[in-house]
């Protein structure tokens, strides 16, 4: 079963629009930042993953006192254009904080 607050990722992103959730990953939190295009062997946890919750000990990027950093502004999907990847950028950090003044939860039941 999958756990609904796993689904809000620390990057941004609602795992619930990937198409690849349930087929190929759980969801960010669930893999402990490791989906599966780190590798199926991978010690390595996505780069904002890695930050945010294992070396800043924060539930999302929205909560890092260095947010919006260089490192959450250039890691992209390679399949996007640079236009879809810039709407991409400006809606996670408009939902990083909206979450910070809402709270994940809250943040959640919008989505549904």
């Amino acid at each position: 079963m999958i756990n609904e607050n796993s689904l809000a990722a620390s990057c941004g992103l609602y795992c619930r629009d990937c198409h690849f959730l349930g087929e190929r990953c759980s969801g960010c939190g669930n893999v402990q930042g490791k989906p599966f295009w780190t590798g199926p062997d991978s010690t390595e946890a996505c780069p904002l993953y890695d930050c945010c919750v294992n070396k800043e000990q924060l539930e999302h990027c929205g909560l890092c006192g260095e947010f919006p950093c260089e490192k959450f502004a250039s890691l992209r999907d390679p399949s996007m254009s640079d236009e879809e990847a810039e709407k991409s950028l400006r809606q996670r950090q408009k939902d990083l904080n909206l979450r910070k003044e809402m709270g994940t939860e809250a943040w959640l039941r919008e989505r549904q």
